[in-house]
Formats: structure tokens, sequence, C-alpha cells
């Protein structure tokens, strides 16, 4: 009887174990898809940003794709996390900058002054917005 009980401990703590981690791990989904979609941006790939974005964000991202055609762009210290929800959106803030250079003059554009909205749609995480 007491193998029995002490089993079925086990098996309940290592059931939490496995939920407590696949809830983190959604968590750093938001982080890493926002971090992907930069990655995206600054490469000027056009195909994996429309991919990392919902489709209501889709033409503004392509827009936002469109006005670094000219510059040379690189990503910076580029590091984010989850920082809360706000109805079924998942927010996300980073640090870092993407540094833009053009004719060898490079322009900072901080990211820290942006909040990432992320969603779960299709069974992925895509960037929706940002404020």
């Amino acid at each position: 009887m007491r193998r029995l009980l002490f089993s079925l401990l086990v098996i309940v703590l290592a059931a939490g174990s496995l939920a407590a981690c696949s809830s983190a791990g959604s968590s750093n989904g938001a982080a890493q898809a926002v971090q992907a979609y930069l990655q995206a941006l600054s490469a000027k790939d056009s195909a994996k940003l429309a991919n990392l974005s919902c489709k209501t964000w889709e033409s503004q991202a392509t827009m936002e794709l469109d006005s670094f055609q000219a510059v040379s762009t690189t990503l910076s210290g580029v590091a984010c996390k989850e920082t809360g929800t706000s109805g079924s959106d998942t927010l996300v803030t980073c640090s870092g900058q993407i540094v833009a250079s053009y004719n060898g003059e490079n322009q900072n554009l901080a990211l820290s002054g942006r909040t990432y909205q992320v969603v779960q749609e299709g069974g992925e995480w895509r960037v929706c917005g940002y404020h």
C-alpha cells in the first residue's frame, strides 16, 4: 500500500512539473516570436515576417519592412520578455535596438519604447501590433 501511495505521489508531482514547464514554454513562445519577427524585419525577409504576423497585422508589418528597404539594418543587444496580458493578447517588451545604416551613418532605433501584442493564431505565436 505504501509503495502504491508513493508511486501515485511521484506521478502527481511529475505531472505538475510538466504542466509548469508547459506554461513557461508558452510564455517564452511569445517572446521568441517577437525576437524572430525583429530578426525577419532586420533581414528584410518578407515571407518570414508575414508568417510571424497575425492576419490583421500583415499589411502593417509589410509597410514597416518597406520603410527599411533603403538602409542596411542589424539588431544589437535584443532580448524580449513577456510582461503581461491585455485581453487575449500577450504583451512582450524588448531591450536593444535596430541599427539602421545609410551611407556610413548609423541611426539607433531603441526597442524599449514598444510593447508588442502577441496572439495565438493557427497554433502559433504571432505579432499582432505594438504600442
